[in-house]
């Protein structure tokens, strides 16, 4: 007698049909791998030892998704990484990878491995005790990738991160360090300008490289904003209200046109990949935006928002614990939020144009385009 159980061809089945519905809906989220330091880190510095921290009020005030409550963001809302992923259909943001528990996110939304006051140099950011390295970052990545491969196996992987976005947003740190005023037993002889561009975009580049091993083909690569008009470099130079240095600007520039150099180079000898890197101008826009601040709705791109604009440019919650009485009212009128970081109303302007505007904020095109190849 012939005995047939047909449970466990349905159970394969029903199992089978729900992996291909989650694959499909993978696929069709927004997955996104950022690496950076506090202008898109959004909590791995909430689990080191480090003085790089903004795990207190009034940090996150506007932050809807946490009511208001800090998420280690450094600033009152969102990133401009937060504010991309939403407009390109990211269900949730990318979590912080150090957080406990948060490999299952890996897949569905990306990770995210920035981290406050860290930079393309190892040393960067010594004095705030803990904080992730650009190479320690890629490191990370590596384990996240083998991760994948054990859950969707090594095509699999390779198909998703084929279709996944890679943010690098690094650079500002090593520069702030390197224009700082030298501190004893902490300083070292400091390189000539040309030198140091050149190991930054050299540094950088070498990790670029790294991921595109690992699988990586979509980059958007940031290049550094205005330093010399943020309030701490202001400050650190005695630099007149309305005015920024043109002497810590013109550091940024030459490293931005470097680097810029250097993406071109990886698009010539990578491109064959199906590989993309855009440069993302943050430099002209945020530069833009501090000179016609007004023109964009904004009232004030001098004082931060939050914190004094001489040392020690603290923010932190007042002493009514009901109110955040270092942090200014108007939030959405000020280009700073602190002496380094900007707002989110300055965020979600820059986002919008390195979204969808021309060469001249991202070459060879702008981010939307990237995610449609």
């Amino acid at each position: 007698m012939e005995i047939t159980c047909s449970f466990p061809h349905k159970l394969f089945n029903l199992t089978l049909l729900l992996w291909v519905s989650h694959l499909q809906a993978t696929d069709q989220s927004f997955t996104n791998f950022i690496f950076g330091d506090s202008l898109v880190d959004v909590g791995n510095n909430n689990y080191l030892f480090t003085l790089s921290k903004a795990d207190s009020s009034p940090y996150g005030i506007d932050f809807r998704p946490s009511n208001g409550q800090p998420t280690g963001r450094f600033t009152n809302g969102r990133t401009i990484s937060d504010i991309v992923g939403e407009a390109l259909g990211a269900k949730s943001a990318p979590t912080p990878y150090l957080e406990p528990n948060t490999e299952v996110n890996t897949i569905h939304s990306g990770i995210n491995y920035a981290s406050g006051s860290a930079g393309i140099f190892d040393d960067t950011g010594l004095l705030f005790i803990g904080r992730v390295p650009l190479r320690e970052q890629v490191s990370y990545f590596e384990k996240s990738r083998d991760y994948m491969v054990r859950m969707i196996g090594e095509n699999g992987t390779k198909e998703m991160l084929k279709k996944s976005m890679f943010t690098i947003t690094i650079g500002s740190n090593d520069i702030l360090n390197y224009i700082q005023p030298s501190i004893p037993f902490f300083s070292q002889d400091k390189l000539p300008i040309g030198v140091l561009q050149d190991s930054m975009v050299f540094h950088l580049t070498t990790h670029l490289k790294r991921l595109h091993e690992l699988g990586a083909r979509k980059f958007v690569v940031v290049g550094v904003g205005p330093l010399g008009c943020i309030p701490f470099a202001r400050a650190l130079n005695l630099i007149p209200a309305g005015k920024c240095s043109d002497q810590v600007n013109q550091i940024v520039r030459g490293y931005n046109m470097k680097l810029r150099h250097s993406l071109r180079t990886l698009n010539n000898e990578l491109g064959y990949h199906n590989t993309t890197f855009v440069y993302a101008n943050s430099y002209d826009l945020f530069l833009k935006l501090v000179l016609n601040y007004r023109q964009f709705g904004l009232e004030n791109a001098d004082k931060p928002c939050c914190g004094g604009y001489f040392p020690p440019f603290t923010c932190f919650k007042g002493p009514n614990q009901n109110s955040s009485e270092a942090a200014c009212e108007e939030r959405s009128e000020f280009v700073f939020w602190d002496a380094y970081h900007p707002t989110e109303a300055a965020n979600l302007i820059v986002a919008k144009a390195l979204l969808d505007g021309d060469q001249t904020v991202a070459t060879p095109f702008n981010i939307r385009h990237l995610n449609h190849l």
